[in-house]
This record gives C-alpha cells, sequence and structure tokens, in this order.
C-alpha cells in the first residue's frame, strides 16, 4: 500500500462517468468524478496501465504538492522549496503550463513562468547549474493548478495528449479528436457484439477507436512516448510488463465494421490511418455516398457517424443535407441504432425523425448534442405491439 499515490485523470466535458467506469475495471482504487477530471489512487505500474489503457483520459497527473496561494510571492516561495532534485537532473530539461482561476493569478503563461522562475533558481543556486526549457520534449512536464487560493503541482505522467495515439497519418477538415470518438462510441453502449458503420468516416478515427473497443486493444499501444518514460524512476521492464499483460486481454471479434465516405481522398486518407493502426484486418471502407446507399443484410447495425456541422463547408445546404440523413436511414437501415453529433442544433430539427436520447458534449470548443435515433424492422408501432 506505500508504493500507492494519488492520480487525476482529465478528460472532456460529459465523459467523467465513463473516464471512472474505464478506471474502475482496469483496477483503479478510490475512484472520484470531478469535473472534467476523475480521481484515483494506484501503484507506478498503474500509472503505466492508465496511460496505455484508457480511452477517454486526455492526461494522467501526478499531484506532489499542494498549497495555499494569496499572494503572488507565494507561488514562487513554495515551488522553490519543493524538491525538484527527485524529479530533475541539472542539465535535464522541464516546461511548466498552468491553470488558474484567482484573483491575483489570472494569467496561465506569467503563473507558469514564475513556476518555471522558482524551479530554476533553486537549481542555480544549489548546484550552480539549471535546466533548460524545453517546451517540445522536456524530461520532467509540470502541472501548476490554481483553484481560488489552493494550489496543486503536479507531474505531467503523459506527456503529450493522451488524444495523440500515433496511428493518425492524415487527417481532413475538422477530423474528430480519438478521446472523443472513443467516448462518444463507449456513450452509445456498442460493445462490439453487433456489425459497425460510419456512413461518413472522414480520416477513419471512429472507426478505429470502434476496432480498438471491439477488440479490447489498448488505444495508447502506437505512442512514441510517454511523459513518465524520461523520467529518474522509469522502469522498462515494469511498463513492458504491464503492456503484455493489457495486451493479454484482447478478443476476438466476429462482425463488420464498415466506413463510408463520398469523398476520394477522405477514403485514402482512412485506408492509409486503419492500415497503420494494424486495424485493416476488422475495417472495410468504402467510396460511397451514404445518401445512395442501403442496409446490405437484416442483422443489427450500429451507427456513430460526425456530419458536417456547416462550420468549415460553406456551400453546405445545411438543412437539405440533414433531412437527407433523415430519409437515408428511415428508407434504407432499418435495425439500425444510429448516434450522431452536431454543434449545428438548428439543423437536427431537419432530420425528421424522433431521437430517443440526447447527450450534451463538447467538439473542441463547440457545443454539440449527441443524438440516438432507433430504425426499426417495420412501423415503431408495430414493434411496440410484438415487445
Amino acid at each position: 500500500m506505500d508504493n500507492n499515490f494519488k492520480m487525476v485523470a482529465k478528460t472532456l466535458f460529459g465523459f467523467e462517468e465513463i473516464l471512472a467506469k474505464e478506471l474502475t475495471q482496469l483496477g483503479a482504487m478510490d475512484v472520484e468524478k470531478g469535473i472534467r477530471s476523475v480521481s484515483f489512487v494506484g501503484d507506478k505500474g498503474f500509472m503505466y496501465k492508465a496511460n496505455m489503457g484508457l480511452r477517454t483520459a486526455i492526461k494522467i497527473l501526478k499531484p506532489i504538492a499542494q498549497f495555499r496561494v494569496v499572494r503572488e510571492d507565494d507561488l514562487y516561495k513554495n515551488v522553490k522549496a519543493m524538491p525538484w532534485e527527485k524529479y530533475l537532473k541539472a542539465a535535464g530539461s522541464l516546461a511548466v503550463d498552468a491553470t488558474v482561476h484567482h484573483s491575483v493569478f489570472n494569467h496561465t503563461k506569467y503563473t507558469a513562468l514564475k513556476a518555471k522562475d522558482a524551479i530554476v533558481d533553486r537549481f542555480r543556486e544549489n548546484s550552480g547549474e539549471r535546466p533548460n526549457v524545453d517546451l517540445r520534449f522536456p524530461d520532467l512536464k509540470i502541472n501548476v493548478h490554481i483553484d481560488r487560493q489552493r494550489c496543486t503541482v503536479s507531474l505531467d505522467t503523459s506527456g503529450e495528449s493522451l488524444h495523440r495515439r500515433g496511428y493518425k497519418l492524415a487527417t481532413n477538415i475538422a477530423p474528430i479528436n480519438e478521446v472523443l470518438a472513443a467516448g462518444l462510441i463507449l456513450m452509445s453502449g456498442w460493445d462490439g457484439q453487433s456489425d459497425f458503420m460510419d456512413p461518413m468516416c472522414g480520416s477513419g478515427t471512429i472507426l478505429a477507436e470502434a476496432a480498438m473497443i471491439a477488440c479490447n486493444i489498448p488505444p495508447n499501444l502506437m505512442r512514441k512516448e510517454f511523459g513518465f518514460e524520461r523520467w529518474n524512476d522509469w522502469d522498462v521492464d515494469l511498463f513492458e510488463k504491464i503492456e503484455e499483460s493489457l495486451l493479454n486481454r484482447t478478443r476476438d471479434f466476429h462482425h463488420k465494421i464498415l466506413g463510408y465516405d463520398k469523398s476520394p481522398s477522405a477514403v485514402r486518407k482512412a485506408k492509409e490511418n486503419i492500415k497503420n493502426a494494424h486495424l485493416d484486418e476488422f475495417i472495410s471502407i468504402k467510396h460511397e455516398d451514404f445518401f445512395k446507399t442501403q442496409k446490405a443484410g437484416t442483422d443489427k447495425l450500429h451507427m456513430v457517424f460526425n456530419p458536417p456541422y456547416g462550420e468549415r463547408l460553406e456551400n453546405l445546404d445545411v438543412e437539405e443535407f440533414y433531412g437527407q440523413i433523415g430519409t437515408t436511414l428511415k428508407h434504407g437501415y432499418p435495425n439500425t441504432e444510429s448516434w450522431l453529433i452536431t454543434s449545428n442544433l438548428e439543423a437536427l430539427k431537419h432530420i425528421g425523425l424522433r431521437p430517443s436520447r440526447k447527450i450534451k458534449v463538447f467538439n473542441a470548443k463547440l457545443e454539440a448534442r449527441f443524438v440516438k435515433y432507433e430504425m426499426y424492422e417495420g412501423s415503431r408501432k408495430a414493434k411496440k405491439q410484438t415487445a
């Protein structure tokens, strides 16, 4: 138990419940939901496992100090007093980022700069050497969070955001974030027990995340590096042992995952990304206009997609486009559970179908809705009568 410590997994708005469930299933202790975050307890091996295995986490932070800040000087003094030699060599490199909710500290870059100065000054006074600042590939990435008068200093165990899985070589206009895609698929309730489709697949992100969920493949296996790999206590043998244990939990998938896009360049990019992710045996991508297609077969189909919102496509007739989504689903896709995300709330009215669920989410800074349409075999009334 002495080797356990508290960590905080950052996530997107609305994904706290899913992330808490993921953490519990991975074996975390003391899981507690916050706002855009979930705290938990584990050891160093679990820190490695969380970074490799969580689909809806953006960062895993390891808090190492908490103190009260009232005046500007409080931050500098407290950060300087911390034993930074334990975490970083004098000749190493660091980067500091900050989030602040405070009347005095109201600028994130200035707060990060003050914390960086305190760390550098401590090294310079103690050894005559000072670490360099490296914003891209630091040996140690530090997060300073000030909420009113409470300051928490954490080590960023992940480094680059965990949505950067490593499989995307090519993207299209407005590609969906990998963490958002995975969270939406999990939120939709898909468990790999039916066929899956993204009829407007773009660069293939939703397809890739769906395949990894279906096969229980850890999402971050292809990452070039995690932040903790540059730490003084990096344990490569333990990391490889954890990686192997996660790979032993993969499972077979006996259904189909299908992607359509009417843009030849999108299809080309999606195929490239899926191949790079080593998922091409599970996923089939075709150059098709969804509005000219019909569902093949009678088996249940689970659909998740991210249609254009009209934000970046000036020539898009939003009213007609969303009307065609409704028409295609209604006439061409019986026995289908269809979910879509859009920030164009007005456009949803033109689909012409009654949603059975509507969930508020964010796509980057755009407030959006994740909406479910249930397309029955025959009429809904007939469905209810046979139930």
